[in-house]
Order: C-alpha cells, then sequence, then structure tokens
C-alpha cells in the first residue's frame, strides 16, 4: 500500500483489518501536508461537497480544536462529512454539532445538570450494575457474547438511569442507538437505500421517549437528569422542546455506545497482551487510571469529527480557505508516532499519555469523560478482581467510518 491507494472516501476502507487501517493512517501522517478527499457517497445525501482535508496528526488536531472559531461545528454539522440535511438536524443538531453562542448556551443549562455532584449519585450505582454483570456472567458459567452482555449492559443501564428511562425500555433504547451509529451496517440497516429512513426513524422515535418522561417530570419533578433539564432556568433560559430532544439523543446514544466500544476494545487488549494483563493484576486500583486512559487512547471509540474553515488560516504551515471542511481523525492522532512511543504498544503504564479519545481541547470536549473513566473502571475491577482469566476472541466489527466499534465478541473463562 502507497499513500496514493488510500481513500478514507471508499466505504471499502472501513472494512480492513485493523493493522492495514493503521498503516494507511501512518502514511497519510507522513506526507508533507494532509491528504485531500472528494466527499463520500452517501444514498440519503444528496448534496455533496467539494472534498475535506484529512488532518490525522496529532498537533493539527489540537490546534483545530483550540481554535473553534476558525474550524467550526456548527455549519453542516460535525458529525457527517456531508452537510447534515435540515430534517436530520432536528434530532441530530444538538450542541455537537452548534457553535458559541448558542453551544455556550445549551452547555450553560446541561453542564448545571451534569455536575461531578449529579455524577456522583449515580457512582454507587456503577458499582452495583457492574457486579451484577459479573454475577451474572458467573452464574452462566462458561463464556458469552462479551459485547452483548458485558460491555453494552453497564453503561446502556446507567445513562438510561440518570435520565430516568425504564427498564423495560432499555431494548428500546439499545437498538435505536445502534441504529443511529452504525446504520450503515447491515445487521442493523439491511439496505443501503433505507438508511436515511431508518435515521429518522430511530431518532424520532428516541425524541417521542423523551417527550413523554419531560411532560411527565413537569407535573411529578424528580431527581433524575430528565427532570433537572427540564426544569432548569439558568439566568432566564430554558431548554427548548427540540433542544432537549436532541440532546437526550445525543445523550442515550453517546452515553451507551463509546464507552461500551471502549470496554470491549480494552478486553481485546488484555488478551493480546497478558503481561499487561498480569501488571494490572498486581495492583488493580493503584493503576487502573493509567490503564483506563490507554485503553481509550487506542480504542478512540469516535473516530473522526468534521470542521468547516470561517475564514483563510494556516495551521502548521498549511494554508486552508473559507469554506474548506477538514475532518479531525482522532484514531490516527492517537497513534501519532511523534507524540507517543511506540504508538501501538498497548502500555498502561503509558505516561504523559495526552490522547484525545475524548476529542481534542476546546468547548466540545467530551461532557461525559468523567463518567465514561468511572464506568471502564468499575467494570474492569470487577472482572480483574472475580474472572481473571477471562479472554475475549476475535471481534465482530462494526462497519462504519464514524465510530470504531465492535458489535460482537465471544469470550471465555
Amino acid at each position: 500500500m502507497s499513500a496514493a491507494d488510500i481513500n478514507l472516501s471508499d466505504h471499502a476502507f472501513w472494512l480492513r483489518p485493523p493493522a492495514e487501517r493503521e498503516h494507511a493512517f501512518r502514511l497519510l501522517r507522513e506526507l508533507d501536508k494532509p491528504a485531500f478527499f472528494a466527499d463520500p457517497e452517501v444514498p440519503y445525501m444528496s448534496v455533496k461537497g467539494l472534498g475535506y482535508h484529512a488532518l490525522v496528526r496529532h498537533a493539527d488536531i489540537l490546534e483545530a480544536s483550540r481554535n473553534p472559531e476558525i474550524f467550526a461545528s456548527g455549519l453542516g454539522g460535525a458529525t457527517s462529512i456531508i452537510d447534515m440535511p435540515a430534517e436530520f438536524a432536528e434530532y441530530f443538531g444538538s450542541m455537537i454539532n452548534m457553535d458559541d453562542p448558542r453551544h455556550a448556551r445549551l452547555r450553560r443549562i446541561v453542564s448545571r445538570a451534569f455536575t461531578p455532584k449529579m455524577i456522583k449519585q449515580f457512582e454507587d450505582d456503577v458499582e452495583v450494575a457492574a457486579s451484577r454483570i459479573v454475577d451474572d456472567l458467573l452464574e452462566k458459567g462458561s463464556g458469552c457474547d462479551f459485547v452483548t452482555e458485558v460491555a453494552a449492559r453497564l453503561p446502556l443501564k446507567i445513562i438510561c438511569d440518570m435520565v430516568g428511562i425504564q427498564e423495560s425500555d432499555y431494548g428500546f433504547v439499545f437498538d435505536r442507538s445502534n441504529i443511529i451509529l452504525g446504520a450503515s451496517d447491515p445487521e442493523y440497516v439491511s439496505d443501503a437505500e433505507s438508511i436515511g429512513t431508518a435515521l429518522l426513524t430511530a431518532g424520532m422515535e428516541l425524541q417521542e421517549l423523551v417527550q413523554r418522561l419531560a411532560a411527565d417530570r413537569v407535573e411529578n419533578p424528580t431527581n433524575d437528569l430528565t427532570s433537572s433539564l427540564v426544569n432548569a432556568n439558568i439566568d432566564g433560559e430554558r431548554l427548548t422542546a427540540q433542544e432537549l430532544g436532541s440532546f437526550f439523543i445525543l445523550l442515550v446514544v453517546a452515553g451507551n455506545e463509546t464507552t461500551r466500544n471502549a470496554i470491549s476494545y480494552g478486553m481485546r487488549l488484555l488478551t493480546l497482551n497478558p503481561d499487561q494483563k498480569r501488571s494490572w493484576l498486581e495492583d488493580v486500583d493503584g493503576r487502573a487510571p493509567g490503564a483506563v486512559e490507554e485503553i481509550v487512547r487506542l480504542a478512540s471509540p469516535v473516530n473522526y469529527m468534521r470542521r468547516k474553515v470561517t475564514r483563510d488560516h494556516e495551521m502548521n504551515g498549511n494554508l486552508y480557505r473559507e469554506g474548506e471542511k477538514v475532518v479531525l481523525y482522532y484514531w490516527s492522532a492517537n497513534r501519532d508516532e511523534s507524540v507517543f512511543d511506540d504508538s501501538l504498544r498497548f502500555d498502561i503504564a503509558r505516561n504523559p499519555n495526552p490522547h484525545v479519545g475524548f476529542g481534542g481541547p476546546g468547548p466540545h470536549f467530551c461532557l461525559g469523560a468523567h463518567l465514561a473513566r468511572r464506568e471502564i473502571t468499575v467494570m474492569f475491577r470487577e472482572l480483574l478482581r472475580r474472572v481473571p482469566q477471562i479472554e475475549a476472541g476475535e471481534p465482530e466489527r462494526l462497519f462504519s467510518s464514524f465510530i470504531n466499534g465492535t458489535k460482537h465478541m465471544e469470550c471465555t473463562f
């Protein structure tokens, strides 16, 4: 493979084995300037742009993230390389796809209800839930699909409990989040021509769920996150119904899928690196912080975010013109050899570890990073202490350019 053979817009590229993708991104990082690609073909998005610059180096992603007034999220959206159609923005146009001052307003309202104090009250719930998952694993007695029976259960339960979703609706949320972040995968949407309809339907159904919840919390306030958001009044500002709905979709989808994939990827890393597993077992609590950061670095659950350039700007020796698009490939930045020694090696003692697995610095850094770290820490603490012999088989990967996901992975113990 040479750099000229690589096309990040070709859907087939994202079916390549991880080792081939790692090699491809290394070649792109070695180029004198970021490679430029035509926009991908997306059946449900008819209006294509003029292409995009692929930012694959750690330094470029840091610089673009620190300058949101130049590299904007709100001009067509951050989660799609092609500009997001208006009908999709109704459901998927939350603050991740906004710029200041609107982004700052929403983040100000939401962050008051998403404080460490709010998350603190769920920390005991995380431990209870993780313990119960391992109880069920041991009761089963031999093996399981690690993704669906372990990794997916913890973040799904915690995020649903946080917003007040009943246990009877967990499966509903799980299925819709799979469609929203895995629509390109035939397991979740069998017909490529139906992807747009499937996405809009899943978004509409999740928004209807939060609208029912919100209406109840207005009349019957509780201590859950939905109640806090519905009744939040920050300097006279409240979330509109549309803002609440799109944030709810962001919360339940991102809070469920990304942590699930980090836990799954971490289990595979420990299986492939028994020396690191032994090291963690020697001091489960003491080595957890470093291990969790290293898992997030290599897992990089979100492959990229997109930005649009608001004015001509030179960055790290390269000129970007007003109106051009850049795509920030976090997965590649987290393997940048100029930042991480032996960057493909899994090292739970890696220090420093300035990864961008939760996004780059700036206003769009992941709001749920603290909760994600907590869930990963507690899940692996339970597994290492109670099922130390557990091993993961070959993962069945999600077909997606946006999410570095694992759909299924058999484990044995």
